[in-house]
């Protein structure tokens, strides 16, 4: 029986981390801890910390973990370098699943927009469009940025060098090396994100739409399974899914 600490359990996610939990049977939450409440003083009952807390709390979250040799599975997106560097810090002593999106559907278009840059060449003009509910604080999402990210790294290009975040005005011509990257806010839209190559005479699209938050609650509960059995270091989704 893996054990578990739900960490934001009161948001949106973690509501539905809790629900899910129950269809998993080697899983048992032992904890749901939202703001005010002190991780520390349960996190010895767990075999792994759950977070979809707030980017902010995740690199003390990291460092109770590591005192305590649990492992984490992250789901906070929007980190500043500080925070990444304090959370990468601790990768040496305990196993962390870390990623922007915990679907298996995302993770798979993670994979074909690897492979269709790949296939494609520099030749195709590259754009992303996410849009996600009027409440989500960052932009663009986690999930439009390692999109971002992944076309950035087969291009052999520095992301924030090349990225075009919305345009307006007099902007010129496009060049070729920017990657487009628009965000959408409004209503309750779970998550969409489509991944765009064009070039003259035609475009291919790969588009995700997730409908609920199961999809990401039940892939972070199977990271949550997996990571416990690892060595210390930092894995993704990918790894998990075994499409690394």
């Amino acid at each position: 029986m893996t054990k578990i600490i739900i960490i934001g359990a009161k948001g949106r996610m973690g509501k539905a981390l809790t629900t899910c939990a129950t269809g998993f049977p080697d899983l048992q939450v032992v904890g749901q801890i939202d703001q005010g409440d002190d991780p520390a003083a349960v996190v010895h009952e767990s075999d792994v910390v759950i977070d979809f807390s707030f980017h902010s709390a995740t690199p003390g979250i990291a460092a109770l973990c590591a005192r305590h040799r649990k492992a984490l599975v992250i789901g906070t997106t929007g980190h500043s370098e500080s925070e990444r560097a304090a959370i990468t810090a601790v990768r040496s002593e305990i196993p962390m699943v870390w990623s922007s999106n915990f679907s298996t559907g995302v993770n798979t278009l993670f994979w074909l927009t690897r492979k269709a840059a790949e296939i494609l060449g520099s030749g195709y003009d590259l754009e992303i469009v996410e849009m996600h509910h009027r409440m989500k604080k960052d932009a663009p999402s986690g999930t439009a940025r390692t999109l971002a990210e992944i076309l950035a790294e087969v291009r052999h290009q520095q992301l924030d060098k090349v990225a075009r975040h919305g345009r307006e005005g007099l902007v010129g011509e496009r060049t070729a090396a920017e990657i487009g990257i628009h965000a959408v806010r409004g209503g309750d839209v779970v998550g969409d994100h489509t991944v765009i190559f064009a070039t003259s005479g035609e475009r291919l699209e790969l588009v995700h739409r997730a409908s609920n938050r199961d999809t990401f609650a039940n892939g972070a509960l199977r990271a949550a399974q997996w990571v416990v059995k690892q060595k210390p270091g930092i894995y993704s989704m990918q790894d998990v899914l075994g499409l690394a």
